[in-house]
């Protein structure tokens, strides 16, 4: 365990000694501040008014779906929740969430993406890089075995993708909270259940929640990142590779939702959000199948990191 903490230390140490590091940092604070000061400044300005807005949406909608007959099924329910939705909001009196405090949070967890591109920069050159300048037979030929040097840098980049998620978190907390002068901290979430109920919840959790569920594709990227990098000992390929599956990933879900076997597909179920609003993106997938997914992904990044890393010849 102390050699752990050693290696660990040692390997934050690296990371945060690199002028790099603290600029993509300052670049995340300063996109998620820019972000909500310009959506701040080109609202206009607050949910006044907002009554009248969801009265005419709400008959809009209604008329829509009255005269429409031949809508898809999941459009029809769409349309469906909209209506259940307004027709809530007039009753109780609830405004929208999307120019509040909390709204702006969660609108800026879009950000986590920026998050994933940043981790997998580090998680990319934490291995590689030491085969690329030569250190990693310094390296191992320290006391501590192959598998503990792997994992104090793997849980030190987890740690770092950790860490710019807080940053982006409390930045924007903060950033809205001043330009909204923390009004509406108090503010319900309403979802539509499946009955076409309205059951309210508290936006805080509701946040914290979708964070939380947005950074498993985080994990899942900086994981096969950090696999890539071991394996193939370049950290432009990791970067190249982790990137073009992070953009490319719905594309390629997207493709193949046609076929059953999608469902098994990483970026398919990466996305737990799609849980809360109760609209799984294929038949047949749930949280516990998403879950089982993900760890069998993961299980396997890992498995190839850690046996290629013990076998590997450092000589060649």
């Amino acid at each position: 365990m102390i050699k752990l903490l050693s290696l660990l230390q040692n390997e934050n140490m690296k990371i945060y000694r690199r002028l790099r590091t603290w600029i993509l940092i300052g670049i995340l604070v300063a996109i998620s501040c820019s972000f909500s000061i310009i959506s701040r400044m080109t609202d206009t300005g607050t949910n006044e008014g907002w009554e009248v807005r969801a009265q005419a949406r709400l008959q809009s909608n209604q008329a829509y779906l009255e005269e429409s007959n031949r809508l898809p099924v999941l459009a029809q329910e769409e349309i469906r929740r909209s209506i259940v939705l307004d027709q809530y909001r007039l009753d109780h009196d609830i405004p929208p969430s999307e120019n509040t405090l909390w709204g702006m949070v969660l609108s800026m967890s879009i950000l986590i993406q920026l998050v994933t591109i940043f981790t997998v920069v580090i998680a990319a050159d934490i291995v590689a890089g030491e085969f690329a300048t030569g250190t990693i037979k310094l390296l191992l030929i320290r006391p501590a075995g192959r598998a503990k040097i792997l994992l104090s840098k793997y849980i030190s980049v987890s740690m770092f993708s950790l860490l710019l998620l807080v940053v982006l978190f409390v930045s924007s907390f903060l950033v809205n909270g001043v330009l909204y002068q923390f009004s509406d901290i108090g503010s319900p979430y309403l979802h539509v259940a499946k009955d076409m109920t309205v059951q309210e919840s508290s936006m805080v959790l509701h946040v914290m929640s979708t964070y939380g569920l947005k950074c498993i594709e985080l994990i899942m990227i900086v994981t096969l990142a950090f696999m890539i990098s071991t394996v193939f000992r370049s950290s432009s390929l990791a970067i190249s590779m982790s990137l073009l599956f992070l953009f490319l990933g719905q594309a390629i879900t997207n493709f193949v939702s046609y076929w059953s076997w999608g469902r098994f597909w990483l970026f398919a179920n990466t996305d737990l959000t799609q849980y809360i609003e109760g609209k799984p993106l294929m038949e047949g997938m749930n949280m516990t199948f998403s879950i089982i997914v993900l760890v069998a992904y993961f299980l396997l990044f890992n498995f190839l990191s850690w046996t290629i890393f013990q076998k590997r010849d450092v000589a060649a």
